[in-house]
């Protein structure tokens, strides 16, 4: 394809994609295609010649459609939004054009330093303490991860090396000091609630090191406090176990709840600033967003106590994925544990000091422009624009709510709406009822296809999650929801 061809093509491109976008409604929200679908549709080996570039676009259209499950339309209420823009989708374009690995300073200059500037304007935008800038006092810092599992898996990495590099300090070099890393690293256990996501989990697999879960209870709203956790501490303490790292969360998976930040670092105080303390990683990844609002900024002040804070722009900030933004109080405890300079990368600004290499605050060694998405997201909507996207969101799910507390024979909410999530239970005489028809009622609105809802089970409890966080999602949306829900609900009971 040469010049002229791609003028020809990416156009063709651009009008189908905005077409898809003007018309996302009609289509079934998730896929109704049968597993392995594809592969009698597609040729058994790649072609030897070239095909026609007619032929491929084409494909998209009988191929690919069907098997999309439509994250951007308007009955996508399930997990979390993954959302678009065309600001963001005309950067991925001119990030496609200067395609590079960008993982030194020398590699492009302007990736590097506007991922800096635009990561501190993103900082201030959502309240977070000056530590975490750039310039802050603490020479902290922020940086794009591809996701909130990779954001989990690199702090751990870093609290891991601090912790044992802490504990050890007091030993000469050798022999000695080597046996007791290599004894407390046998010990380490790394802590998330019972509602954090399972990414903590994975990462300490991925590590190595044991993972222990911190209770949570329905009278606290399902709120990890201080008090639970210095329990769970004090019982792994008294195991001989080095409790090292902990996920503590602003919007769980499952109901979107808060921790009790103030009592955690109250219950970490007296081990803060200490060899030995726990490193806190607040993991935001949904909510986050949810800080441009004047209302959530108070949430954001006790981040100052904790290590390290992480949000997904590409979930609710009209951000294409991947996008996951990753701020430290302290970047030196990134690059100690993740800085290697083989001689190929080496430059004279690199070995002056004299710049960022994000390489070293990241697993992978190269790394794409994201940055340039943010900044054109930034610039394109402004914080009004972007504040009043995600006030929408906001008011669709306690209007949502609103309309379950008008039918109180069929609806019990589960956990009120906050953030753009509301979770609900059908009516009915004891748990086991309450749980068997809520999942009926859950597959029959999937079976549909108007609608894409997640369910979860929270102390074995059965709940149907609705996410209004999409940016096409509007009031005649949720009226929608509601009365297939009544009418799906009220028919299931005339068959009991």
């Amino acid at each position: 394809m040469n010049a002229k061809q791609f003028r020809v093509a990416a156009k063709a491109a651009i009008d189908e994609i905005a077409n898809y976008y003007d018309n996302i409604s009609d289509h079934r929200v998730v896929a109704d295609v049968e597993p392995g679908y594809l592969r009698p549709l597609l040729p058994a080996s790649a072609p030897l010649d070239p095909e026609p570039w007619e032929s491929i676009q084409s494909d998209i259209q009988s191929k690919i459609l069907p098997g999309i499950t439509h994250w951007q339309s308007p009955g996508f209420m399930a997990f979390f939004p993954c959302s678009s823009s065309y600001p963001a989708a005309i950067a991925e374009m001119y990030s496609n054009a200067f395609n590079g690995a960008h993982f030194n300073w020398i590699c492009s200059p302007a990736v590097t330093e506007l991922e800096t500037i635009v990561m501190d304007w993103l900082a201030q935008a959502l309240g977070l303490p000056e530590c975490f800038l750039s310039g802050g006092p603490t020479h902290g810092g922020g940086v794009l991860h591809g996701s909130a599992s990779e954001a989990i898996l690199t702090v751990m990495v870093a609290a891991r090396d601090k912790y044992l590099n802490e504990a050890t300090a007091h030993l000469p070099e050798g022999e000695e000091k080597e046996e007791e890393t290599w004894r407390l690293r046998s010990k380490l256990v790394a802590l998330g609630s019972a509602g954090a996501h399972s990414s903590t989990k994975k990462a300490a697999q991925v590590l190595g090191v044991r993972f222990a879960t911190v209770p949570v209870s329905e009278e606290n709203g399902f709120s990890m406090t201080g008090e639970a956790l210095t329990k769970t501490l004090d019982e792994l303490k008294a195991k001989g176990l080095e409790p090292f790292y902990l996920t503590a969360t602003l919007g769980t998976t499952d109901v979107c709840a808060v921790d009790d930040f103030p009592s955690i670092a109250e219950a970490l105080a007296p081990r803060a600033g200490k060899p030995g303390e726990v490193w806190v990683h607040v993991d935001a990844a949904y909510a986050g967003a949810a800080l441009l609002l004047d209302e959530n900024k108070p949430l954001a002040k006790p981040m100052a106590d904790f290590h390290s804070f992480n949000y997904n722009p590409h979930k609710w900030m009209l951000t294409t994925f991947d996008c996951s933004a990753v701020w430290v109080r302290a970047r030196g405890h990134l690059i100690n544990a993740l800085s290697i300079k083989p001689p190929y990368l080496r430059n004279q600004y690199s070995d002056n000091e004299l710049v960022t290499d994000y390489r070293d605050w990241q697993i992978p060694l190269g790394r794409r422009f994201r940055s340039l998405k943010l900044w054109f997201v930034l610039r394109s909507y402004g914080i009004r624009g972007l504040q009043a996207h995600i006030q929408n969101g906001v008011t669709q799910g306690e209007s949502l709510e609103a309309k379950f507390v008008t039918r109180p024979d069929l609806f019990t909410i589960f956990t009120k709406a906050r953030f753009g999530l509301v979770s609900f239970r059908a009516k009915g005489d004891g748990e086991d009822q309450i749980n068997s028809r809520t999942e009926k009622l859950y597959e029959a609105i999937n079976a549909s296809g108007q609608f894409y809802l997640t369910s979860t089970v929270v102390n074995g409890h059965f709940a149907i999650r609705v996410c209004t966080g999409v940016a096409a999602i509007r009031e005649e949306h949720v009226q929608k929801l509601f009365d297939l829900l009544v009418e799906t609900i009220e028919a299931q009971l005339k068959l009991e």
